[in-house]
């Protein structure tokens, strides 16, 4: 199906008249799309691999044209996006200032992209234009001017007239000059902006960006001005920003009107259908709500705002302005499991991953339609939520978030995976509060994650002591102080923000709520699907990769089922699906990479996701008691392994040796077979042996497991991964402390726990390690195995060592029990 037809048979659409919001009949506030800037000819669009429906709507003409700051308009402006001339640069090298540049490139398109005329790479490089002060805007008598940049990536300096007016650090946040000094009497003003973006070259955030491709989870970088330029006359005390702040349960808006200059300063404020306040500028102040339309992703009713900055009895600056009144929070369901709320009651938050790149224009989305059109398809899927990873969008892709009603769970862009440089830290802690500063007035966005899967990550306790910053400085939203805590580069749980974040391909992950934080899957999925002549490398891959449309859309259905017994067992209150659309030569998207074809049927993803957030509601699931057990510390089987394998049978090399108490079996590459399933998994149970390792390395081993369709049931296990014994699902371990000694016995015992929902690892008669485990298990469907583990289908984890006295139980053994089992020796 065609991105058209998609739109036209499922697509939510929003037009200007949309009553949800009286934001667009606000017209006194609300400027036109500025006409094109002359500029020099010569520019020529790129050819990108493959193209969006919208890449043939961009040229010199309607680059961007929208009016890019929704949250704080006025009606004068001038849009300076469009051709400028640009010119590779060297370090040192002296401003062009009156020279003609040799290159056309097309603002505010990365150098990169296809539409920006470039398409290359370039470590530093020259922008210039000319631009004419409108007559009109009386500049220079009580007015000033304000030059606008959206985002320039990554360091900026720009000139006016041959002075240099400021300079900037950072991809990801707009900056905002006072030019009017630097202007000439009259006529065309020369603008020039020299950009240096090294991206993994250094410590600095960049997302997924990198200089080349890796054909994988990184992408094509976005280098230069990536953002609307811009300028407006302003008055010389002015209101550069407004911090809005909803209180539900006291039915107010807090509000800030932070301002320019100048002392005695008052402002008036008024809500259309609502309450209106008068007080000090740069002030804190309260403004009455009663009543209010709550904000809602079923109903996203927005408020228009107008503000008056006050001299006396003069209005020296008018702005407009909109806002939602909600309420992020948490509470305890019915099972008495915390839980997101939104106005207080519990919604489950079932969300897209959003990546934000498009194959014409990179970073930027080649027209506003197109930056739309992706939030439109996740509502039209059943999604009431999106999370925005690790990249800051422009302000119009939030107040499209606003509009149509999506939670947003908004990443700070990552440095490179490896530990922030120790120079760097302080610019990315920067770059993450002003993020947060800017964004603070949006009322999608209800979350706000520092770190992803320990990407840049230096230390667990500046992890903890950053999410508590982020939560000072914005206490009315929830912060996930690390995505994917148990993935990757982490560095381990900090105990810190309001969220436990696991992820799990292809998932769902099964994290539970501890103490004052809720729990949530902050990425699974990934299922993929070549489609041809629609991705980028022409070849690409997934987590999992589907023959086809109906196969894939079959294992969404079930992997989504999944997430509801995830919400109802463990209780997450959100989950997170790898994505919606594919990105270079990650084909998992619901959507091609050029948003051209639908890869699954969309009306069977949109009803599961609604019966998601419908069942997934807090009420939760009656844990059932597992049976008593059979009494005792022999337990339902017990192989001594002394000169005997009793019912087990030997397959490979599986010699007697000596053991920890008489004999045991010597296992590299042998294992022995119970022939049967003794455990019931679907139930309590233990598994207990002493062991001996003859290597200690990266290599998992297996000790005790019981083999399931695809994986083991469970493993009692060394985990080459982390160096540590483990008792563990797929994905999820138990882990002990401390790496163990080659050539020393070991006493391990893995409990499973209905009940707690988790898994406990004692080691030598002591609790070494828990794991949340929730999620039921299913019936045993192969046999259990000393030796050996079983993964993706295939016989893996041998044991390299000695085995020696396993006992399987049919209930969860006490912590004196195992203590008992210890001190016996058996």
């Amino acid at each position: 199906m065609s991105a058209a037809g998609i739109a036209s048979a499922l697509v939510l659409t929003v037009s200007s008249s949309a009553t949800a919001s009286g934001f667009h009949d606000s017209t006194a506030f609300i400027p036109q799309p500025a006409p094109a800037i002359p500029a020099a000819g010569g520019w020529h669009a790129g050819i990108p691999p493959i193209a969006t429906p919208w890449t043939g709507e961009v040229g010199p003409g309607n680059a961007l044209p929208e009016y890019p700051r929704p949250q704080l308009t006025r009606p004068k402006w001038q849009n300076l996006n469009g051709v400028w001339e640009f010119g590779k640069a060297a370090a040192g090298e002296a401003v062009p200032t009156g020279k003609t540049l040799g290159e056309r490139v097309l603002v505010p398109y990365p150098i990169e992209s296809a539409l920006s005329g470039i398409q290359r790479h370039e470590d530093r490089m020259w922008y210039r234009r000319t631009f004419t002060v409108p007559a009109g805007w009386k500049v220079g008598s009580g007015n000033r001017l304000q030059l606008h940049f959206g985002a320039v990536d990554y360091d900026a300096k720009v000139f006016v007239n041959g002075t240099q007016v400021t300079t900037h650090r950072g991809g990801y946040d707009g900056f905002d000059v006072d030019v009017t000094d630097a202007l000439t009497a009259g006529g065309p003003q020369e603008l020039i902006v020299w950009a240096e973006d090294l991206t993994d070259a250094t410590g600095q955030p960049i997302g997924k960006q990198r200089r080349t491709s890796d054909r994988g989870i990184f992408y094509q970088g976005s280098s230069g001005i990536w953002r609307t330029v811009w300028m407006e006359p302003v008055p010389a005390a002015s209101i550069t920003s407004l911090t809005l702040t909803p209180n539900v349960p006291a039915g107010n808006l807090k509000i800030k009107v932070n301002t320019s200059a100048g002392t005695g300063l008052r402002v008036r404020a008024a809500a259309r259908g609502g309450g209106s306040v008068t007080g000090a500028a740069d002030t804190d102040l309260t403004l009455p709500m009663p009543h209010a339309k709550l904000w809602s992703p079923d109903n996203p009713y927005l408020y228009d705002l107008s503000v008056e900055l006050l001299r006396g009895n003069k209005t020296v600056d008018l702005v407009g302005s909109y806002f939602g009144m909600r309420q992020i929070g948490t509470a305890p369901g019915a099972d008495g499991k915390l839980r997101i709320t939104l106005n207080g009651k519990i919604l489950f938050n079932m969300a897209n991953l959003d990546q934000g790149f498009w194959p014409d224009g990179l970073y930027t989305a080649p027209t506003d339609d197109a930056l739309k059109w992706d939030l439109q398809q996740d509502k039209a899927l059943g999604f009431n939520a999106v999370r925005k990873h690790i990249k800051v969008e422009p302000d119009r892709w939030y107040y499209w978030a606003d509009k149509l009603g999506l939670l947003v769970w908004q990443d700070m862009p990552a440095a490179n995976t490896g530990p922030i440089p120790a120079d760097w830290r302080a610019q990315f802690e920067a770059e993450l509060h002003e993020m947060v500063r800017e964004h603070q007035s949006w009322t999608s966005i209800v979350a706000w994650v520092p770190f992803n899967e320990g990407w840049g990550e230096w230390s667990k306790e500046d992890t903890g002591r950053i999410a508590d910053e982020v939560k000072a400085q914005d206490p009315a939203r929830l912060v996930n102080a690390h995505s994917g805590v148990n993935c990757c580069n982490s560095h381990g749980d900090s105990g810190r923000g309001d969220v436990i974040d696991f992820h799990q391909y292809l998932g769902p992950a099964t994290p539970a709520p501890s103490g004052n934080r809720v729990a949530i899957d902050g990425e699974h999925g990934g299922f993929g699907l070549k489609v041809s002549n629609h991705m980028w490398f022409g070849d690409g891959q997934a987590y999992e990769m589907e023959p086809d449309s109906p196969t894939l859309t079959a294992k969404y259905v079930a992997n989504q089922e999944a997430v509801i017994t995830s919400a109802k067992f463990c209780g997450i209150s959100a989950a997170i699906y790898t994505q919606i659309t594919d990105v270079e030569a990650e084909l998992n998207g619901f959507f091609t990479y050029d948003r051209q074809v639908a890869k699954m049927d969309l009306r069977q993803v949109r009803a599961i996701n609604q019966k998601i957030i419908k069942q997934a509601d807090g009420s939760g699931a009656n844990v059932p008691q597992p049976p008593a057990g059979t009494p005792g510390l022999t337990g339902i089987a017990f192989w001594p392994l002394d000169g005997s394998y009793g019912s087990l049978t030997p397959v490979g090399n599986a010699p007697f040796v000596e053991g920890h108490n008489g004999q045991g079996v010597d296992l590299n590459g042998g294992f022995l077979d119970a022939g049967k399933p003794v455990l019931n998994t679907a139930s309590d149970y233990s598994a207990a042996a002493w062991v001996k390792l003859d290597k200690a390395d990266g290599a998992f081993q297996t000790v005790v497991g019981q083999d399931g369709a695809s994986n083991s049931d469970f493993y009692l296990q060394y985990s080459g991964a982390d160096q540590r014994f483990a008792m563990s699902f797929a994905g999820v371990r138990a882990l002990a402390p401390v790496k163990p000694e080659v050539g020393r016995w070991y006493h391990l015992v893995g409990v499973r726990d209905t009940v707690k929902g988790e898994l406990r690892l004692y080691v030598d008669g002591r609790l070494a390690g828990t794991a949340s485990a929730c999620m039921p298990q299913a019936a045993p469907t192969g046999n259990t195995v000393i030796g050996r583990g079983k993964y993706g289908g295939n016989q893996v984890d041998f044991l390299d060592g000695t085995v020696d006295q396993v006992h399987l139980y049919d209930r969860a053994l006490s912590a004196d029990e195992i203590s008992q089992l210890y001190a016996s020796g058996e």
